[in-house]
């Protein structure tokens, strides 16, 4: 016991940053896709690729046949991309940040299968895959 107050400042510290570490596996972020699947869901069709990018960056290259709505209007917008509610829709961002994001949010919003793509753009590109500019 004199041990446990003797170190209660550190013993805290020890507490907060384990939770820290934690709290990013504990947040609901939604399934995720590898590149592989990605393509043999875009493969088999009525697919929607969402990119929720800004348009920037968007510009600069994407997925094929990719639809671009960033993510600060995604709730706005949904109207656009209502129609795919019922098809797997795959969302993209430069990481995989921003879409896991646009995930949790599609989920909520009925959209039945959602996925967020693993690595975004980045590993998208690293793997050789085609991008569109």
């Amino acid at each position: 016991m004199k041990f446990i107050l003797d170190n209660i400042f550190l013993i805290g510290i020890a507490l907060i940053s384990g939770g820290a570490l934690l709290f990013p596996l504990l947040q609901n972020r939604g399934a995720k896709v590898s590149q592989l699947q990605a393509t043999q869901y875009m493969n088999q069709g009525k697919t929607l690729v969402l990119d929720v990018r800004d348009a920037a960056e968007f510009a600069e290259g994407h997925l094929p046949n990719a639809k671009n709505i960033p993510l600060a209007e995604l709730n706005n917008r949904l109207k656009e991309i209502e129609k795919s509610k019922n098809t797997v829709v795959i969302t993209v961002c430069a990481k995989g940040m921003r879409s896991a994001t646009a995930t949790a949010l599609l989920t909520k919003a009925g959209f039945a299968q959602v996925f967020s793509l693993e690595g975004g753009t980045e590993a998208w590109k690293t793997q050789g895959m085609p991008i569109i500019k």
